[in-house]
């Protein structure tokens, strides 16, 4: 019986952005985001990645896809995604995999959504389409510039501006996927071929990356556009000034400082703690205060660190969980290294952007009022 595909053309060489594959869009690597909107769809039954690049091979292995290694000619600037989506099926067919449909998905849209792959894949194996794609529908009026220059209309009259109410809408393909049957492709050699259908997706998904400006958009929008419910970690790292306090401190006459903590976040963190849990705070900086507060909430607490990011990969080694189930929040600069090796980074609504931009999370509430809290309350422990 042949098997529906969903096949993620993943090169190393971006000129654009690069190793824009794996820069991340919510916390979350893009080829990963891909792999997992392809593996959400129910009607999908292999998910596979073709790549020339060592790192891109090992996030999408770790994200639960098949790894096809793409050989050099057909992974530079002049090569076609149909000609690494043939190779990808020809691998495939050798391995004694017979693909029926395919379901080509584009890591560059970060926002791909599952149910209208599944939908795209449920048309085309019902004989409705030989190929559909991912689209959104506008009204906008378009023009092209001329040779001399000159604007010129191209899907209206220039003399006439009819309402939007009374105008032919027009679709916008994304980029995000292309589904298609198998053979007829093999045969025309492009994704447009036979009877080509178009599903509709949400606007506020259409976005494609191709320069650090989509980048920086994208990033901004997650939150927004697909912020979870709830958050699945074993494990909660803190930064302290600033996620604990509300980043000011009182300095008494003799240099001593105090600073103001939410027992709402206490609370947090001896729930965490009776669920067996691990915690840690992470500090930049030395100060009693925070070891005295590590203390009386009995979590870890590593304190004059400059390298972030080493401190808690060996923390977390030390516990025994990955890093890829281990929340980090945080609310300044200095928390990005580590918030881009963890599987959820976090911030606080007070965060700075840069750190907003990088998080897979916004919590709604600041530094010191209650964030530590907030996060233990979405934690999902299945």
């Amino acid at each position: 019986m042949s098997v529906v595909a969903a096949i993620i053309p993943a090169r190393g060489g971006s000129k654009g952005v690069p190793g824009k594959n794996l820069r991340r869009v919510g916390g979350v690597p893009l080829i990963t985001r891909a792999v997992r909107a392809a593996q959400a769809a129910s009607n999908v039954d292999l998910v596979v990645v073709t790549t020339d690049d060592d790192a891109i091979a090992t996030v999408a292995a770790d994200a639960g896809a098949r790894v096809i290694r793409r050989p050099a000619h057909l992974a530079g600037d002049t090569a076609s995604s149909e000609s690494a989506v043939l190779h990808a099926l020809e691998t495939l067919a050798a391995h004694g995999i017979d693909v029926g449909i395919v379901a080509f998905l584009q890591a560059t849209s970060p926002f791909i959504p599952s149910e209208r792959v599944q939908d795209a894949v449920a048309a085309v194996r019902a004989g409705r389409y030989d190929s559909i794609f991912s689209a959104h529908e506008t009204y906008g009026f378009l023009w092209r510039r001329g040779d001399d220059g000159i604007a010129e209309p191209i899907n209206h009259a220039a003399s006439h501006r009819p309402r939007r109410q009374d105008r032919e809408p027009h679709y916008l393909e994304t980029g995000a996927f292309y589904v298609f049957d198998a053979a007829g492709f093999r045969t025309a050699g492009h994704r447009f071929f036979g009877r080509v259908g178009i599903v509709e997706v949400p606007e506020r998904t259409a976005i494609e990356i191709d320069d650090v400006e989509q980048l920086a958009r994208a990033s901004a929008l997650a939150p927004l556009v697909e912020e979870p419910a709830r958050i699945s970690a074993r494990a909660v790292v803190t930064d302290f000034d600033g996620v604990h306090t509300d980043d000011t401190a009182l300095v008494d006459q003799d240099g001593r400082e105090l600073v103001r903590v939410s027992r709402s976040d206490g609370m947090g963190v001896g729930i965490l703690r009776r669920g067996g849990i691990p915690v840690l705070i992470l500090s930049t900086e030395t100060n009693p205060v925070v070891a005295a507060r590590a203390a009386k909430l009995r979590a870890d607490v590593r304190q004059g660190v400059d390298d972030k990011a080493s401190a808690l990969r060996a923390w977390a080694s030390a516990v025994g969980v990955a890093l890829d189930d281990v929340a980090y929040l945080g609310n300044d600069i200095n928390d990005l290294s580590a918030m881009a090796l963890v599987g959820w980074p976090i911030a606080v609504a007070d965060a700075h952007p840069a750190v907003r931009a990088q998080a897979r999370v916004v919590l709604a509430r600041p530094g010191g009022s209650g964030a530590v809290r907030e996060l233990v309350d979405r934690l999902s422990t299945d």
